[in-house]
């Protein structure tokens, strides 16, 4: 969940799944903000990386940002 709502990391993801933007997101669910779906992605990315034992390429720039204060658990 993320912080402050009860709104899911997967419902954030599912969104973003179907082709919606960011900005799409945000007028569906005016009570989050773009730090907190951007927390959402880190997250997740986070939790796949863990589970996969992925390592990044020193190409892949994308930061691996956990905003704790962002996101519960």
């Amino acid at each position: 969940m993320i912080a402050g709502t009860r709104i899911s990391v997967e419902l954030i993801l599912d969104r973003i799944s179907t082709g919606m933007s960011e900005k799409e997101i945000l007028i569906d669910y005016p009570h989050l903000t773009a730090k907190q779906i951007q927390a959402a992605v880190a997250y997740a990315k986070r939790i796949v990386i863990q589970k996969t034992g992925t390592k990044l390429s020193s190409k892949d720039t994308t930061p691996v940002t956990l905003y704790t204060h962002e996101i519960s658990r």
